[in-house]
């Protein structure tokens, strides 16, 4: 299911119509990246020869074919992540702008190694747009894909909260004297994408494979993979790569998330649930708890977030002051 030729014409080719369960896709830049390691004084000696760039006024054009071609294979609900640096970003989003895919998410992924500049800001991040085809209420969102409900970080907050806010710090991958490609995704950050917005035997494309990154994390962690690469050198040699994957081989790696225990979360709250709560909340008021220890208490007994319990304990502290007030007179 790999291809080494054009993504827009391969796709035509070979991938029906809502096929794809999740797109993953770090297209070229069309900043000259094929000759970045002299500008930059880079060593690239171990870097595989033959990197397809995209002109600037050729990248409106290409942009659109893609993205067009990406909207058609993905199965209705489906998911695409598109990696972009800043330069060409507007030509990404109004690409997207003429599909019928909704954005969900605009994240940050800030890493290390940022380019060392003097005379303007060091660039340290990328654009992640994650979009969903239609209809998207039916979309593969694993909330608890890493962190169940109730776990805490390490300041004391929501760990699952923290961990789907919408900047990413995650570092590249430093890897000397190793063949590699010219721009490759961390494993870390493929598989935070892969494991949030797709399920065992789903099938992850990627329509510019470089260096098969997004195909090994994805078959490692139990699903199918599909792609194009056009160049012959990258291609030919990730292909042999890829004869060392095995299918799952990451899924003893990831750590194992317990059990959700706020069960209740996100259900309607009944008249008599909220009674309950508020006369709960008197109960611990008069035994002197404070308010954040009351929701957490709550929060547990109730199987509901702490914000639903919290709206709920507002009102209900603002009736005690105002009894309070009417005291002192």
């Amino acid at each position: 299911m790999f291809y080494n030729e054009d993504c827009i014409l391969g796709a035509k080719k070979y991938l029906k119509d809502n096929s794809v369960d999740l797109i993953i896709s770090d297209p070229p830049y069309g900043i000259g990246g094929d000759k970045l390691d002299k500008h930059y004084n880079r060593d690239e000696s171990n870097v595989i020869d033959g990197y397809v760039e995209v002109t600037e006024n050729e990248y409106p054009e290409f942009t659109m074919q893609w993205i067009k071609e990406a909207e058609r294979v993905l199965k209705p609900s489906g998911s695409i992540y598109i990696v972009s640096g800043y330069s060409n970003l507007r030509h990404i989003l109004n690409a997207l702008a003429n599909t019928k895919l909704q954005g969900k998410n605009h994240i940050i992924w800030k890493y290390n190694f940022g380019v060392y500049t003097s005379k303007k800001y060091i660039s340290s991040h990328y654009h992640i747009l994650y979009y969903v085809k239609p209809p998207c209420n039916q979309a593969t969102f694993n909330t608890n894909a890493f962190f169940a409900d109730s776990e805490k970080a390490e300041n004391g907050g929501s760990a699952n909260y923290l961990d789907r806010e919408d900047v990413w710090i995650i570092n590249r991958e430093y890897k000397p004297n190793q063949i590699k490609n010219k721009n490759e995704l961390p494993k870390t950050l493929l598989t935070k994408m892969i494991l949030y917005s797709s399920n065992p035997n789903d099938i992850v494309c990627d329509l510019f494979l470089g260096s098969f990154s997004t195909a090994k994390v994805a078959i490692g962690l139990g699903r199918k993979s599909c792609g194009f690469e056009i160049n012959k050198n990258a291609f030919d040699y990730q292909m042999q790569e890829m004869e060392k994957i095995k299918s799952g081989e990451m899924l003893s790696e990831l750590r194992q998330v317990p059990e959700n225990k706020l069960i209740n979360k996100g259900k309607p709250l009944s008249k008599e649930e909220i009674e309950i709560i508020k006369n709960k909340f008197t109960h611990y008021f008069r035994k002197g708890y404070t308010k954040k220890r009351t929701i957490e208490t709550l929060s547990k007994e109730q199987g509901r977030g702490y914000f639903s319990i919290l709206n709920i304990v507002d009102k209900q502290e603002f009736k005690h002051n105002k009894i309070a007030e009417r005291s002192l007179f």
